[in-house]
């Protein structure tokens, strides 16, 4: 071959190469690339990021938006980038801040045990800086979000208007079969069959993989090692009293968290209401955003909840019932 040839196809050479070294970085990490995506797509919807310092270490925060302080925390090895199919949404009534909670995506610390205590310490340090400090907020959370949501407004009510809780809450977890750190391909599956709504894509073989490697040595294993603690955070017979409105937004095919939790904590709480999506998993943000979307701007528009909720079996058509 001719060496000018060569020469004009060397670039070609090297960006097979280039796209080959990626499709082989993403088939061994695809839960970190799908992470990179998320939070470039919250990146091109206008939102910032932002590097706070704590007596934890940097904790990355996520916002933008305008209108009311409408607060989103993600769940348990998760980050701010899961709430990117719904946030430009919201932005376009409420002013969104959504951190990496501490210990997960970008936020500090970034080894060692992790726990409840610190990761609410964590985000009462970051919401009580400017121009945060200043501002009623509608806080909401998902999974591990919501617990942390819960015990945050219990202490501060005076910063929360109202609470909303998204498949999680600050009831003790009963155990079941599934594992959030699974050891092996069959356990992994499980744990997406507890999450997903049977009628939801299952992920490949090299997600499971991944998943595998990801929860055994990420913020999921480092919460596993304080669970003892756990029990220093949980309110079980201590909701009588809650101090803040509560509106409880449940995936209906959640086996992970299942109805009956959300019932039990409707029940105790003096001012609740219970909004289900059917056909509709752990993490609605993700598995139906459309769904969740719908059912937060009904929430948001209607009074909070003042007395005993009501169920609504579709989010936009209220079905009044006793908690």
């Amino acid at each position: 071959m001719p060496v000018l040839m060569q020469i004009a196809l060397l670039p070609v050479a090297v960006a097979l190469l280039v796209v080959l070294a990626i499709c082989i970085w993403f088939f061994r990490h695809p839960i970190a690339v799908t992470v990179w995506v998320r939070r470039k797509r919250l990146q091109r919807a206008g939102f910032a990021n932002t590097t706070v310092q704590t007596s934890f270490g940097s904790q990355i925060v996520w916002h933008g938006g305008s209108g009311p302080l409408l607060v989103l925390l993600h769940g348990a090895g998760d980050q701010a980038g899961t709430w990117h199919r719904i946030a430009p949404e919201l932005a376009q009534k409420y002013s969104l801040v959504m951190p990496d909670l501490a210990g997960h995506g970008q936020s500090a610390p970034p080894t060692g045990p992790l726990s409840i205590g610190t990761i609410l310490a964590a985000l009462e340090e970051v919401l009580d800086l400017p121009p945060w400090k200043s501002q009623s907020m509608t806080l909401t959370g998902n999974s591990l979000g919501a617990w942390i949501a819960m015990l945050y407004a219990r202490k501060h009510p005076a910063r929360v208007s109202r609470l909303l809780l998204i498949d999680g809450g600050a009831l003790k977890f009963e155990q079941n079969e599934i594992t959030l750190t699974p050891k092996n391909r069959e356990e992994a599956r499980r744990a997406f069959d507890a999450i997903l709504d049977p009628a939801s894509p299952r992920p490949p073989a090299f997600v499971l993989d991944d998943l595998i490697r990801v929860t055994n040595h990420g913020p999921m294993a480092r919460l596993m090692a304080t669970v003892a603690e756990t029990s220093n955070y949980v309110l079980d017979g201590k909701l009588e009293d809650f101090p803040v409105p509560v509106d409880i937004i449940w995936g209906a095919s959640d086996r992970l968290v299942p109805m009956s939790y959300a019932r039990t904590m409707a029940a105790q709480l003096p001012a609740a209401r219970l909004t289900v999506i059917e056909r509709c998993g752990h993490g609605p943000q993700l598995e139906c955003p459309v769904k969740l979307i719908e059912a937060l701007i009904s929430v948001l528009a209607a009074q909070p909840p003042q007395a005993k909720g009501f169920v609504s079996k579709k989010p936009t058509n209220a079905d009044s019932q006793p908690g």
